[in-house]
């Protein structure tokens, strides 16, 4: 084999490469960084005279697949550069495991470029004319390629079998919460960084807003994340801010799988749907109260808006909803006039299929009314003691009733979507109709049965004691002379705008029950 390439002086590149997998699996130590030199630079030495070499590549924990390593780059501009025309490894699988671009360096660009390549294990020499390892070299490429895919598949699987039993196995670890030095698949408190995420909570509750629990970080220096763990100067921003509000990881909850990569080949990240999350309540300490952590949730809502994105944001945005189809209500501004008013955006999707009613009416007078009946209400609170005189608040026979009249609507649109279904059949209205309009029309069945199993716990739930967080929320509210949105999410669950205008408001807390006000 020598024989054949005498004469030619070739400046030699020796490459190496260790994958993370290799060595996560205890890979076997002729692998190694080492060992691999070790081979290579002995089967160098007894090469003789005419070789020299140039350089010595090495890529620890970088994968086969992907040939955007830093030293195969180097390696491949100093072949461009005329420094190196002979590479050497220890075997095919070192260069790399995707048969597809392996195979474009060995039999198209390192042939373009008078480039020799040697696989010692292999015995592959692309410049032996009679070497018949070279013929099969493709073959065990691909051998290489299928270990690859299925060593990811063995990882992947293994990686969601301890995501469903709530072990942690994400590389980053969320603020307030560190590795078990003796279970690293296990996360305990760190009592530094909990301290920070309660303090962001408390202010959420209180009603303040991203922005200003940002500026108040900020200004008071409470160090970041990264300011704790590599004492690395950052500041505080709202969506680092807004991300640790809404992790459910405070509670106890474990959500993996949020993301994962495209395939073995392609490392890029990619959102996965919600409905490939891996969540698993209960796997460590919270920090964080559920009741609180839920509340909070309500009020972010109200935040979400840029300034960008809408040019009013209103008092009751995103808390009114339809009481007869339970969708969202809209507020719009008549044209010319100042006013605004409220739509049913179900009706305003699907006006002409009449699904719904309009519900049109002053948005300006329910804002009216209902601070002045919480102003009135709030009033009558005794600093010794709370008592709220709260009229026509719902007893157990009206969640009853409630839940009896949700019922008889669940029913009635699935029978209307029975009877689409029969319409289709019959030729009358159109395949298309019918998948958009039931499609519609299931979701609000949905909605519907949540709402069914939230007066069902309405009326099981035994009365908490509220007193001194209503108090607290209560006395916010009476010393503004206009209370801000987060308020009024911290305040109400939802508003129910009747067709008939009759408002229905449902507060966060049991105690001060649920209203039912008319609006003219």
């Amino acid at each position: 084999m020598l024989e054949e390439v005498m004469g030619k002086q070739y400046k030699i590149a020796i490459y190496i490469r260790l994958s993370k997998e290799d060595k996560d699996r205890g890979y076997d130590e002729s692998e190694s960084i080492t060992n691999q030199k070790t081979l290579l630079m002995d089967y160098v030495k007894k090469l003789g005279t005419g070789y020299e070499l140039v350089d010595v590549y090495v890529d620890p924990g970088y994968t086969g697949t992907n040939f955007n390593r830093p030293d195969f780059k180097r390696m491949i501009n100093d072949i461009n550069l005329g420094k190196v025309n002979m590479v050497i490894t220890k075997d095919l699988s070192r260069l790399g495991r995707d048969h597809i671009e392996t195979g474009e360096y060995i039999e198209k660009w390192f042939p373009e470029k008078n480039v020799r390549y040697v696989s010692v294990n292999d015995g592959i020499d692309t410049f032996s004319t009679n070497n018949g390892n070279n013929d099969i070299a493709p073959f065990k490429s691909i051998l290489n390629d299928m270990y690859s895919k299925d060593l990811s598949k063995k990882i992947k699987t293994a990686l969601h079998t301890m995501q469903t039993q709530g072990k942690w196995v994400a590389s980053a670890v969320a603020t307030g919460y560190q590795r078990n030095p003796e279970d690293k698949n296990k996360l305990i408190i760190c009592e530094e960084e909990a301290k920070i995420v309660k303090l962001i909570f408390d202010m959420a509750y209180a009603g303040k807003k991203v922005s200003e629990i940002r500026d108040y970080l900020n200004s008071h220096k409470i160090p970041t994340t990264n300011q704790i763990r590599y004492h690395k100067a950052t500041y505080w921003n709202s969506i680092t801010i807004k991300n640790i509000l809404k992790n459910k990881i405070y509670i106890g909850v474990s959500v993996q799988n949020k993301r994962s990569r495209i395939n073995y080949k392609n490392r890029k990240m990619r959102i996965n749907p919600e409905e490939q999350w891996i969540v698993v309540e209960n796997t460590h300490e919270a920090i964080i109260d559920k009741k609180k952590f839920e509340k909070v949730q309500n009020m972010l809502f109200a935040q979400k808006y840029t300034r960008n994105e809408k040019s009013n944001f209103f008092l009751f945005d995103g808390l009114l909803t339809c009481y007869e189809c339970k969708h969202k209500i809209g507020i719009r501004q008549h044209t010319n006039r100042n006013q605004l008013y409220m739509v049913c955006n179900n009706y305003r999707t699907y006006s002409k299929l009449k699904v719904c009613s309009s519900h049109g009416f002053s948005y300006n007078r329910l804002e009216e009314v209902v601070l002045e009946y919480l102003r009135e209400l709030f009033s009558n609170i005794n600093d010794g003691k709370i008592e709220l005189r709260i009229k026509n608040s719902r007893t157990k026979q009206d969640y009853r009733k409630m839940q009896e009249k949700l019922k008889d609507e669940i029913d009635r649109i699935n029978g209307n979507i029975d009877k689409m279904y029969v319409d289709m059949l019959n030729q009358e209205i159109s395949k298309e109709m019918y998948q958009r309009v039931s499609k519609k029309l299931q979701k609000e069945v949905k909605e519907k049965e949540k709402s069914y199993r939230e007066l069902k716990e309405l009326r099981n739930d035994s009365d908490e004691d509220e007193s001194h967080e209503i108090k607290e929320v209560v006395k916010e509210f009476l010393k503004l002379e206009k209370p801000t949105p987060e308020l009024m999410r911290v305040l109400i669950n939802r508003i129910e705008i009747h067709q008939d205008k009759q408002v229905d408001i449902l507060f966060n807390f049991k105690k001060l029950g649920n209203i039912r006000l008319t609006t003219v």
